[in-house]
């Protein structure tokens, strides 16, 4: 159990209007991939990619903080650092925590200076997660599969037991086939015997990495999420998700699990059997921007994850999210017009909303917009062409953000209302529709007053909206 005293962060940002204040992110600085999710003694521990001088990707440690209840974090030192003259030289990558018969033991990637090798390694600790010490022969595995045909590449391993074996996967590519991942399997955490792609890309697509894997079973069924990096396409996450049998995953159903800024998600099942992931919210603003403002990446409200009667994996915030809600508004049975319906401010709010759609019929949701609405973010639904949209061309006056407009199919059943969960929070917004479309957008304001929320349509039924201001989750110090 964590017995270090609560401390408080010095509030660095206390102006910038841009940064969320109940999703985590460290005090400054950079933070990618979350890392080596694990519950201990009760708490949840949340280790996270991190440059302790800076908010630029580099000089990779393994930022730690914990949480007693998923909503509050109290941050912890460093947990691993790069050793000079070591196999992980050039930075402490993603990977996964574990416990071995009450032995806390990390699985990571370390990689050289350039990082032209990454191998996987392994470190324990003693004192409840608080120090690591490395295994004193890593790397475990020092080589990639022939055949990848190269090697980098090679990284972030997911580490899970099933009877007396223990098994990971490794996210890699196949020089002239695109992503794929790699199974491989011990008797003690130590000795790793390669046995063979899990699971490839089913179609070729030359440059592309699968990082991230995650392998876990989910109901009766097995889900693979990996995450597709290309230097041509827009990076994305993606879901396998079907059967498991002797040492062969068969995939059934294949869908995207986030269609923008999510990305390099982690999960864990928790002691209330939940599947829990946390995911990298990444930056939609030029890295000349970023370094200058002192910050860089969000992490994701944890989500609960499930799958429906097609196969389909959900996801939805973790109630615990709602206990620090604040004075709510409330709206039901509304039939919508195209003037404003719904008037409400706030530039850190969880909204969500039940909707009745007509044949023909939009909502349009304005967020985070001046009064006279040159400055805005929208979100629509349109019934016709059943696409749900965020619009974040006109989001911000800052001008060094990438503005974008995602139009995403969302199709619903004859009989099925539209249900949206949105978490705005400041320059981060969570959409989520009927727990199965993602869309994880950054818009950057730069105004505090251009706070506005308006709620408009034209054929559409507004069963119930709830809009809920939220504080920050953190406690600062004076001065």
């Amino acid at each position: 159990m964590i017995e270090q005293p609560a401390k408080q962060r010095k509030n660095l940002f206390v102006n910038d209007v841009s940064r969320p204040i109940y999703h985590f992110l460290p005090p400054a600085n950079w933070m990618n991939d979350p890392n080596g999710l694990i519950q201990w003694n009760g708490q949840y521990h949340l280790f996270y990619q991190y440059n302790p001088t800076g908010a630029n990707h580099a000089n990779m440690h393994w930022g730690h903080a914990v949480s007693d209840d998923l909503v509050h974090w109290q941050d912890l030192p460093v947990a691993l650092a790069p050793t000079s003259g070591s196999v992980d030289e050039g930075g402490i990558f993603s990977g996964c925590t574990i416990d071995n018969n009450g032995t806390p033991t990390i699985f990571y990637t370390g990689v050289s200076i350039g990082y032209d090798t990454q191998v996987q390694c392994m470190a324990t600790s003693q004192d409840d997660l608080l120090t690591w010490q490395k295994y004193s022969d890593n790397p475990l595995i020092g080589t990639v599969p022939t055949v990848a045909k190269q090697t980098r590449e090679f990284r972030d391993p997911f580490v899970w037991k099933e009877g007396e074996m223990w098994y990971m996967v490794v996210g890699s590519q196949i020089a002239d086939r695109g992503g794929v991942v790699f199974l491989y399997q011990s008797p003690d955490l130590i000795n790793w015997d390669y046995l063979h792609p899990l699971y490839a890309a089913p179609e070729t697509d030359p440059g592309a990495v699968w990082e991230c894997p995650n392998f876990f079973k989910l109901d009766d069924k097995w889900v693979l999420i990996i995450s597709h990096n290309s230097h041509d396409v827009t990076t994305r996450v993606h879901y396998f998700v079907g059967t498991y049998e002797n040492l062969q995953f068969t995939p059934e159903n294949h869908g995207i699990f986030d269609h923008a800024y999510l990305y390099a998600p982690l999960t864990i099942q928790d002691d209330k059997g939940r599947r829990l992931l946390w995911g990298w919210i990444r930056e939609g603003r030029t890295e000349e921007a970023y370094v200058a403002a002192g910050w860089s990446g969000v992490q994701c409200v944890p989500r609960v994850l499930s799958l429906d009667e097609n196969n389909h994996l959900l996801s939805e915030p973790v109630h615990e999210i709602e206990t620090i809600r604040k004075n709510g508004q409330h709206f039901s049975d509304i039939v919508l017009a195209e003037k404003t319906d719904i008037t409400a401010r706030g530039l850190n709010l969880d909204i969500s909303a039940e909707i009745e759609c007509g044949t023909e019929g939009q909502l349009t949701i304005l967020l985070a917009s001046s009064e006279d609405g040159s400055t805005r973010t929208v979100i629509q639904y349109d019934t016709a062409s059943q696409h749900l949209t965020l619009n974040t061309e006109k989001s911000s006056k800052s001008g060094s953000d990438h503005r974008k407009n995602y139009v995403i199919e969302h199709l619903l059943a004859a009989d099925e209302r539209l249900e949206l969960r949105i978490l705005l929070d400041g320059s981060v917004i969570e959409l989520i529709a009927n727990k199965r479309t993602s869309i994880t957008g950054r818009i950057y304001p730069t105004n505090p007053d251009d706070n506005f929320l308006r709620v408009y349509g034209n054929d559409i039924i507004l069963r119930h909206m709830s809009i809920y201001e939220m504080p920050s989750i953190w406690s600062y110090e004076i001065g």
